[in-house]
Order: structure tokens, then C-alpha cells, then sequence
């Protein structure tokens, strides 16, 4: 259940970043939309459980010498490859260039921390 409530809290949260000039859903219609987000989102869970963990290991004196300031433009990386994967697999959701990526994947993880935190305090409530 954890999984698909990230995952929707995800797409959601791509959603909300398709507002931005560069990341674009250019699905036929609505129902193509959502399914492509939750691709999209699925992609996206992918490669930050397993990519980013590598990056994160191979890159930690980059992360202490920035204070983590680094984990931005990884992020932004990480978004980017995102995209590029929905395009190698014909999804119609674009990112174009970094800077989309960067807030992009800041509009991305703030959304979905929130989304997450609201269902999971829910979730705490209604057991306690």
C-alpha cells in the first residue's frame, strides 16, 4: 500500500510540475495523461531507489565538500534521465534541458513529501 500511495503521490506531484515552462504531457487525452504520470512516476521511483543510492556513495565527498548542495543538481540529473527514458519509451512526457529538470525535480519532491506526509498522518490517526 506504501507503494502505490508514493506512487501516486508522485505522479500527482509530476503533474503539478508539468505547470513549468519545459516539462510537458502532450497525452491525446486525459485517461493518457494519468497512465503516463503513473509511468512516469514509476520510472522516476526506479531510478532514485537505485541510481541515486550509487551516485550518493560514489559522489559523498562532492556532498560533504557542497553540504549537500550537490543533491540539487543530482536530482536535476535524475529528472532529466527520467524524461529522457519516458521519450526512449515513447510516453509523451518531455523535460527540456536542465534548468526544467532542476525545478522539475524540486517541484517534484516537495509535492510528494507533502502528498505523502498528509496520507501518512491520516494513516496514524486512524489507527491510534
Amino acid at each position: 500500500m506504501d507503494f502505490v500511495i508514493r506512487t501516486l503521490a508522485t505522479a500527482l506531484a509530476l503533474w503539478v510540475a508539468t505547470l513549468l515552462p519545459g516539462i510537458n504531457l502532450t497525452g491525446d487525452t486525459a485517461i493518457a495523461n494519468v497512465l503516463t504520470l503513473i509511468l512516469v512516476a514509476v520510472i522516476f521511483g526506479v531510478i532514485n531507489a537505485f541510481i541515486k543510492p550509487i551516485i550518493q556513495v560514489v559522489g559523498c565527498v562532492f556532498y560533504v565538500l557542497t553540504l549537500g548542495l550537490i543533491a540539487l543538481v543530482v536530482n536535476a540529473l535524475l529528472f532529466l534521465l527520467t524524461g529522457w527514458l519516458a521519450d526512449a519509451i515513447n510516453l509523451p512526457f518531455e523535460v527540456d534541458g536542465f534548468w526544467a529538470a532542476f525545478w522539475g525535480a524540486i517541484i517534484v519532491g516537495v509535492v510528494s513529501w507533502a502528498i505523502t506526509l498528509v496520507f501518512r498522518s491520516r494513516g496514524t490517526a486512524a489507527r491510534g
